[in-house]
């Protein structure tokens, strides 16, 4: 068992909550959180208000990519090098910077929030090689708490329980098509899928998507429904991949995504130049 795991059961989730996140997410469920916080991103588009904004803005549409790649890079700044880290106050300030010259609800930014939490708490307990254990789960709601309250987000809830049954209510309340839904969602669908399969692929791909998106997302977005062999195959292997994760050793190496070679900063970035501005 590497160091890093040992340390990971040893932490207190109340006053090491940044340390447990950091673990969680570079060693222990690299991949699934990774993957889980870009649905939680890809959920929030079939929100009507939320889809609207991105969609006026324009530069959705046109760096796509740019805007993927700068959301991950602010929010791995502020997980990998803490809250309170020369780089983490620095993501924080732009990521506020940009939220500031737009009328944002606080129910949408709280929402955006709740997604943070719950989502990779579901996917872990559908497609992970393991659930989160009590005492990470409680690491991550102190960690979304800390980091909304340094958003200016009010209400924040103090438990897991509450995180999700606000984002169920929000859901029932908000969810339903509108053509930005559809232009984002579309947009970021392709995108990601562009990260896995060559461009000419990706038309053929979507409904591998659509196969891991609940039915009301789908709805929401107007994607269509895959076919029921096709959900019950990714499902699998998803399942399948959790597996054989399970029966591989332990990482070594932190899995960074502020590391990672990107087609749109070749020669690095600037936590200062991310985003967009006026």
């Amino acid at each position: 068992m590497p160091a890093w795991s040992k340390e990971l059961k040893t932490l207190d989730p109340q006053t090491d909550y940044e340390r447990m996140v950091y673990l969680l997410s570079v060693y222990e469920f690299s991949w699934d959180i990774e993957k889980a916080l870009e649905f939680a991103l890809f959920r929030t588009y079939a929100v009507p208000s939320i889809s609207g904004l991105l969609s006026r803005t324009g530069a959705f549409g046109t760096q796509t990519r740019k805007r993927y790649d700068d959301t991950e890079l602010i929010l791995s700044e502020i997980a990998e090098n803490g809250q309170g880290s020369e780089n983490g106050r620095a993501a924080i300030t732009r990521m506020n910077d940009m939220h500031a010259r737009y009328k944002i609800s606080n129910d949408d930014m709280l929402y955006v929030l709740s997604t943070f939490v719950v989502e990779p708490v579901t996917w872990l307990s559908r497609f992970g090689k393991r659930p989160m254990r009590p005492t990470e789960l409680e690491a991550c709601v102190a960690y979304y708490k800390a980091l909304g309250t340094k958003m200016g987000i009010r209400d924040i809830p103090n438990t897991f329980a509450d995180f999700k049954t606000y984002q169920q209510s929000y859901e029932t309340r908000h969810f339903r098509f509108a053509e930005t839904n559809a232009e984002i969602g579309s947009l970021t669908r392709d995108l990601l899928l562009s990260m896995y399969v060559p461009s000419w692929l990706v038309a053929s791909c979507r409904p591998i998507v659509h196969a891991v998106c609940d039915e009301n997302l789908r709805r929401a977005m107007g994607f269509a429904d895959p076919p029921r062999w096709l959900e019950r195959t990714v499902h699998v292997a998803l399942l399948v991949r959790a597996r054989a994760v399970r029966a591989l050793p332990a990482r070594r190496r932190p899995r960074l995504l502020t590391k990672r070679k990107r087609p749109t900063y070749p020669s690095g970035y600037r936590i200062g130049e991310l985003g967009t501005f006026k």
